[in-house]
């Protein structure tokens, strides 16, 4: 069960519902993942512009909890300013902090991620920052009282997978909530692979809305999420230099 402040959810699975060919694409997508969290851009809704697409109108959003993301903030008042317009708008409580520092890499802005938690706790929200493989960024974030933390497996939608196994395993374990690994993943491998170190969950999108076949890659990663999840829960034999007979020697019947 993965639990988010009083939220409880039974899929690992968070899923982007931005860049799909079309909606049919997109809700057939949502439903082969069984995710129960899905996450949006929310300058990108239509409550900030009437022209713009409603990225939510064929979804029953009343079988999800939806993650508003502030992707688009430049500075802590920009991702503040955006959550508090999700809110009034009855979207949810819960937040996905996104603040950008380098339009190049789309890498986090660390000092404006620390500040726009702080300031979203302040006012009552579940806040989920968005931020890089940074151990000790991750822990500054955790003290601060945010519900999950959301690093990085690579560049948001490079497809790159886990980079650096090492950070993640770090901030892993030394956090006391969530660890949800977001943004790089590109196969269901990659998504496997960052549940057997330990992650309590995975967020992606671009993985799934630019396959060939996004609805079938959504259920393989919803698959590899089971997989790795319990993979990890089942605990891994220990690596060895040398091989070791999987056959017991001792008490064998003699040869001839």
């Amino acid at each position: 069960m993965l639990t988010i402040g009083e939220k409880q959810f039974t899929s690992r699975l968070l899923l982007g519902t931005g860049k799909f060919t079309d909606f049919d694409v997109q809700q057939q997508a949502i439903a082969a993942s069984e995710t129960e969290i899905l996450t949006f851009a929310v300058r990108r809704m239509n409550i900030f512009e009437p022209t713009q697409p409603n990225l939510l109108e064929k979804i029953d959003v009343s079988k999800y909890t939806l993650l508003p993301n502030t992707a688009g903030a430049k500075t802590a008042e920009e991702a503040v300013r955006i959550a508090q317009l999700a809110k009034a708008s009855g979207l949810c409580d819960m937040i996905k902090v996104e603040v950008i520092g380098c339009d190049r890499s789309l890498l986090p802005d660390p000092i404006e991620t620390l500040k726009a938690t702080e300031k979203l706790l302040e006012l009552g929200f579940i806040v989920l920052p968005y931020t890089s493989d940074d151990v000790v960024l991750a822990r500054h974030l955790q003290e601060l009282g945010a519900h999950a933390i959301m690093p990085g497996a690579s560049p948001i939608g490079s497809g790159q997978g886990v980079i650096n196994p090492l950070n993640l395993q770090f901030i892993m374990e030394q956090s006391t909530v969530p660890v949800i690994v977001d943004a790089g993943i590109g196969t269901p491998a990659d998504a496997a692979y960052a549940m057997q170190l330990g992650a309590d969950g995975v967020l992606l999108n671009t993985a799934v809305s630019g396959a060939q076949n996004p609805i079938q890659m959504a259920r393989a990663m919803k698959y590899a999420i089971e997989a790795g999840r319990m993979g990890y829960e089942a605990g891994a034999i220990p690596k060895k230099e040398y091989g070791i007979a999987s056959s017991p020697q001792k008490g064998m019947s003699p040869i001839g």
